[in-house]
Order: structure tokens, then sequence, then C-alpha cells
């Protein structure tokens, strides 16, 4: 017999989880529009808390497309689709979320909470970011930038992981989503092979 976890969602779940992170990418977008930005690729990230709690519920697929609509439609809103605001984007996000997804399913969530992942994400969708900006934009004069720049990445991602920690331990609807039942099955031929 050979242990596996089973999602609590059917297909057609999974399917409207995803509609509703995905409209709520989209909400948060475009409330984080209205925020001023010292910089034209300087956000929040608020519009990234329905990809952190997707984290545990969706699986690779499904969070995968979620990442692209987020990115996507954040330009679509932000009007940077033909721009290097969303080449920004879309290499800050998909660097970090995918980064946070490995995290959150190698290590133990006891180990490394939201607020942890919270603070991998800001740094490394800085981190990239900075990257690009060196290279497309400011040269050397980057460096006059990195410190506040990583320094509100660490503080968005605690604050967001904080919330997304917060939310996690009160929804029932969260809770719902997230409880994996673990269930034998006999072994096949393709387990032996593994």
């Amino acid at each position: 017999m050979i242990k596996v976890f089973v999602s609590p969602l059917d297909e057609t779940g999974v399917k409207k989880t995803a509609a509703l992170l995905g409209a709520f990418c989209l909400f948060l977008s475009s409330i984080e529009y209205l925020i001023p930005k010292p910089l034209p690729f300087m956000r929040l990230g608020i519009a990234n808390l329905p990809l952190m709690l997707a984290l545990d519920i969706l699986p690779f697929p499904v969070f995968a497309r979620l990442v692209g609509i987020k990115v996507f439609g954040q330009a679509l809103i932000t009007g940077t689709l033909f721009s290097y605001v969303f080449l920004f984007s879309l290499a800050g996000t998909v660097i970090s979320t995918f980064v946070q997804f490995l995290l959150r399913r190698l290590v133990a969530p006891k180990l490394l909470g939201f607020a942890g992942i919270g603070v991998v994400g800001g740094l490394i969708s800085n981190l990239t970011q900075l990257a690009l900006a060196q290279v497309f934009i400011l040269g050397e004069s980057i460096w006059y930038i990195v410190v506040p720049f990583l320094a509100a990445g660490v503080i968005t991602g605690f604050v967001l992981g904080l919330f997304c920690a917060s939310f996690a331990g009160r929804s029932q609807w969260y809770a719902s989503r997230c409880r994996r039942t673990e269930v034998q099955r006999p072994e096949t031929a393709d387990d032996r092979r593994d």
C-alpha cells in the first residue's frame, strides 16, 4: 500500500477557486494602480496576495495559469502591456512565485510560514527587477536605489505574509480548500518502476 494525498477539490472546484483568485488579483491590481509609485516598476505587491493563498490550494499547472492571469491582467489594467514595466513585472512575478511555490512544497509550512514566503518572494522579485533595471535603464546608478528597493520588498513581503497567515488561520473557506486527506492505495507497476 502507498500513501497518497488527495485534494478536497474536484476539477470544477479547482477551476472555480482559480477563477475567484484570478478575479481577486485583478481587483487588487486596480487598487494598487491608484497608489503612487516612486519608480514605474515599484509596486507594493498587494496583487500577489491571491497568489500566496493559492500556494496551498492549487496544483502547479493551475497555479501557473493564475500567475499568467495576474501578470497579463495587471498589465492591461495599468496600461503597461507593451512597455518595459511589463517585462519587469513578468520576470519578477514569475521567478518569485515559482520559488515561493517550490519552497512551500519542499519546506514544511511550520518551518517557513507565509511571512517567510512573503519576504523571500519580495526579495526575489525586487532582485530580478533590479537586475533588469541595471541592464535596460539605470546602469551603474542602480546602486542608489538597491537598499531602499530591497527594504521595501522585505517589509511589504512580510506584511503581506502576515495578512495571508491571519486569513489562512481564520478562514473556513481557505481551510476547506487546503485539507488534504491521506489515503492508501494498492501499489501499481508504475510505482515499482520509480
